[in-house]
């Protein structure tokens, strides 16, 4: 099993990005996926996660900001982050049923 995460980048406050996962080797249609990030010098949290009927759950401090979602097609998963915080700087990663971790990818915002 392989994850992958891309789209990260440098964002200024107030805009938006938007996170991929690609799986290998598991279905994202039918596995609870999550993304989890991990500030420097702070303990990897939560984010979101998107069980495998659909139901979706989120932490308090991005809830009505982000949207996770799952592509079956492409069994990727995704994240969309809007009216991105400067407190929202951290390496995101991607993890399938809290077994299987991608690498991280670093999500900065800064003016």
């Amino acid at each position: 099993v392989q994850l992958q995460a891309s789209g990260g980048g440098l964002v200024q406050p107030g805009g938006s990005l938007r996170l991929s996962c690609a799986v290998s080797g598991r279905r994202v249609s039918v596995n609870d996926m999550g993304w989890y990030r991990q500030a420097p010098g702070k303990e990897r949290e939560f984010v979101a996660r998107i069980f495998g009927g659909g139901t979706t759950r989120y932490s308090d401090s991005v809830k009505g900001r982000f949207t996770i979602s799952r592509d079956n097609a492409k069994n990727v998963l995704n994240l969309q982050m809007n009216s991105l915080k400067p407190e929202d700087t951290a390496v995101y990663y991607c993890a399938l049923r809290g077994d299987y971790w991608g690498k991280g990818t670093l999500v900065t915002v800064s003016s």
